[in-house]
């Protein structure tokens, strides 16, 4: 059994599990903590975009730690908006806003804060993405691997090898739909899908005629010696039960 503990933050208690990280404690609490970086799909978090820095104070000692990486060992206090944290956080979002300044949510964000004076830092333009990396998790987690970060220093960005359409691309946007800031860009007409430069054809339910994905999307999910379904998970829900209704009426 996970030994229990009570902390506060902001001044309010809350239990919470050896080990949880204090994030989801506050979030749990109906406690805000600002993050782009940390999705819910994924078990590992990777604590780059550091906006969720909250102030921690054990045994008399305070420290600034990552909140949704920062597991509660023991007893402690927490503190989300003390003036140490607000002047550090603004200052990482002034840089995110340099980064990315046609990332309108960190536009909306940096505006909340109402971080200003740095004007010395320069400017990316046309740039909306963080790096956060959500996108090429998302991609490893299907096995896929069709992208990842490239280049260094101020040049690294995410793409395909070599900027080419990636065979093993499946056009399924779990990169698109991960992204916290909008940064992947796709455009899909009435029968095609393009994203990272490669168009694909888009499969439709023979039943409903909802939109069920990409050919090579249906069938990666299935593996290459499954057959891929041609009705959507809805439809096939409905058949069974048909089948099943069917089969207790003659019981």
């Amino acid at each position: 059994m996970s030994e229990m503990l009570t902390i506060t933050i902001d001044g309010k208690e809350c239990t919470c599990e050896k080990g949880e990280y204090i994030y989801d404690v506050a979030r749990r609490n109906n406690i805000p903590i600002p993050v782009l970086c940390r999705s819910d799909a994924f078990a590992d978090h990777r604590a780059c975009c550091r906006i969720c820095i909250v102030e921690v104070e054990e045994r008399g000692r305070r420290k600034v730690v990552t909140s949704c990486v920062y597991p509660v060992s023991q007893e402690c206090a927490v503190y989300t908006k003390s003036e140490k944290i607000l002047e550090e956080r603004a200052v990482i979002f002034a840089l995110l806003a340099h980064r990315a300044p046609d990332a309108k949510r960190i536009a909306d964000m940096n505006a909340a804060m109402g971080s200003d004076g740095f004007d010395r830092l320069v400017t990316i333009d046309n740039e909306k993405c963080i790096l956060c990396g959500l996108c090429v998790q998302a991609c490893d987690s299907l096995g896929t691997g069709a992208i990842s970060t490239v280049l260094r220093g101020t040049e690294k960005k995410v793409d395909t090898p070599y900027a080419l359409p990636s065979e093993f691309c499946v056009g399924c946007l779990s990169c698109a739909n991960v992204c916290p800031t909008g940064a992947i860009e796709y455009s899909q007409t009435d029968t095609t899908r393009t994203i990272w430069n490669r168009e694909f054809n888009l499969a439709f339910c023979e039943k409903c005629g909802n939109l069920m994905g990409t050919p090579e999307s249906i069938q990666h999910a299935v593996g290459a010696q499954g057959e891929a379904p041609r009705v959507c998970d809805e439809c096939r829900k409905k058949e069974l039960a048909n089948e099943m209704m069917q089969t207790y009426r003659y019981v």
